[in-house]
């Protein structure tokens, strides 16, 4: 037995709906258009006539289609309502969607056109259930906004692109293995090629993407060009495509573009260093203290390479930041050079003006752990400097917890416990012990035999019946006993020796005085 129960597994909300949400429940019109509604068009000027951009549910289903003409889409439905299209209200509705990605799904988000968005979910689809939760989640949430989504999720954001606006489902989920299978399927368009291009492939006969996978490069690019083979190479993964992620503009930034790209360790030292003094300098000026930080460097050939520090209290001190960056720069790999630099405060909190205390006279200074807490944390990992807090349990193992290395935990019972707690009680052998209150004479741990010349006890301690049933009547008799040499050790029996429903007997080494 590791311990008297284990941790209990989170239950959905008892009022949510089991099963998957169906595909016809999940698309919804937009508010205020129903069916019976005069339909709506949007509409653009392009040259000298109005075309149509955008349509309704309602107007789709009676022949109106994206780039016909406005006087066409009125004399096929006379009671139109035709309004202008207001792209820059349209960009600016994605700009605020995006930054919502940015802060709830992935870090890593941008525009995709002026009808969409790109969402970079390695590394964090697991976070949302996988990807066809997670993609059934983006779609639940437009719903509820009052919009109609398609979602497809691919190896490649070309592939991603065109799965989206041309496959068969509104949410999508391509295999990485499956990704030329499905381009081959679909039209020329997914390759968001230009006029131009897409001209000359119905001029050469190319419908699908697919059609122009067997065709020879040289030839393919005398006939379409040059950026509509990229595009198709983008697509494919054989050619890469970088996402310029959206950032939240509140988070302060410095930059610094070089005449002349570096490479050695020195050179980024110093880059680094200038831009958190001025790093440091704006956040002073906005009275913001920081506590997570990314350095961006970009390499010539426009591979981007990051590092990030964290820090325990929120600090504006250049020299501590400094030597945390100092423990991760020589991650950074720069390739041919770097030339582009950047800083991001991507955490932050308010940090007033202090008085320092070397200024008042009568002032004993005390350091300040936290500089070591971070520098520690830099090596070792984040997760491996804690404190330990009381729990208010009365279970061994359940009586304390990790908590922030700053706080100062208190209010520890006066209980008797020992120095080291094994992580789990190990099982003790050949024990003999007179039942049922006394400790015994002499056991087996870990192959060695101990005799015991004194012991004190029991301390008996009951399981939690609201936990789980096993420990209703669970009972473990805990003694503090010593050996011929003096060691001293904590020890508890399963049971309470007269009842054998409240344990099996069984003896089990918990901890070690001293």
């Amino acid at each position: 037995m590791r311990e008297l129960g284990r941790r209990s597994e989170a239950a959905d909300p008892p009022f949510r709906k089991r099963g998957h949400a169906s595909e016809a429940s999940e698309r919804v019109t937009a508010p205020g258009f129903e069916a019976d509604d005069v339909p709506l068009v949007l509409i653009r000027r392009t040259g000298r006539r109005n075309d149509v951009t955008a349509r309704c549910q309602h107007a789709a289903s009676l022949g109106i289609t994206v780039g016909m003409a406005a006087t066409q889409a009125r004399a096929l439905v006379p009671d139109l309502d035709v309004r202008p299209h207001d792209i820059a209200a349209d960009m600016q509705l994605l700009d605020r969607l995006a930054l919502h990605a940015v802060r709830h799904w992935t870090p890593v988000a941008s525009l995709s056109g002026n009808d969409g968005l790109w969402l970079d979910l390695t590394g964090v689809s697991h976070l949302h259930g996988g990807p066809e939760r997670f993609c059934r989640h983006v779609v639940r949430f437009c719903a509820r906004a009052g919009f109609t989504a398609r979602v497809a999720i691919a190896a490649t954001p070309g592939a991603a692109h065109a799965a989206a606006r041309y496959g068969r489902s509104a949410k999508q989920v391509i295999p990485p293995g499956r990704t030329v299978d499905m381009l081959s399927l679909l039209p020329i368009a997914g390759l968001r090629l230009d006029e131009g291009a897409r001209a000359a492939c119905r001029r050469f006969g190319f419908e699908t993407i697919g059609d122009l996978l067997p065709v020879a490069r040289g030839p393919l690019v005398r006939r379409l060009g040059q950026a509509a083979v990229d595009r198709l190479d983008q697509a494919l993964g054989r050619l890469a495509e970088p996402i310029v992620p959206v950032r939240d503009e509140a988070a302060p930034e410095v930059r610094r573009n070089l005449l002349e790209p570096i490479g050695t360790p020195e050179q980024i030292a110093t880059v680094a260093g200038d831009l958190v003094e001025d790093l440091c300098a704006l956040l002073g000026t906005r009275g913001l203290g920081l506590r997570t930080a990314v350095f961006h460097a970009e390499r010539v050939d426009g591979e981007m390479r990051s590092v990030a520090v964290g820090t325990s209290r929120a600090t504006r001190d250049p020299a501590h930041l400094n030597r945390l960056f100092a423990l991760k720069l020589d991650r950074i790999d720069p390739g041919f050079g770097l030339e582009a630099f950047r800083l991001v405060a991507s955490r932050t909190e308010p940090l007033a003006a202090m008085t320092p205390a070397s200024l008042l006279a009568e002032d004993v200074r005390i350091r300040d752990v936290a500089a070591l807490v971070d520098r520690i944390a830099g090596r070792v990992g984040e997760r491996n400097v804690f404190r330990l807090a009381p729990a208010p349990n009365h279970v061994p193992e359940r009586a304390q917890h990790r908590c922030d290395p700053l706080k100062t935990p208190g209010g520890f019972p006066d209980w008797k416990r020992p120095v080291r707690m094994l992580r789990r009680p190990e099982r003790l052998h050949d024990v003999m012990a007179l039942l049922p209150d006394h400790p015994p004479r002499r056991f087996t741990w870990r192959g060695r035999p101990y005799a015991v010349v004194a012991g004190d006890g029991p301390e008996r301690i009951h399981g939690e019946w609201w936990r789980r049933e096993g420990e209703v009547r669970g009972v473990r008799d805990y003694f503090r006993v010593e050996d011929a040499e003096g060691r001293r050790f904590w020890i508890f029996r399963r049971g309470d020796g007269l009842s054998p429903e409240t344990g099996d007997l069984s003896w089990h080494m918990h901890g070690l005085f001293g």
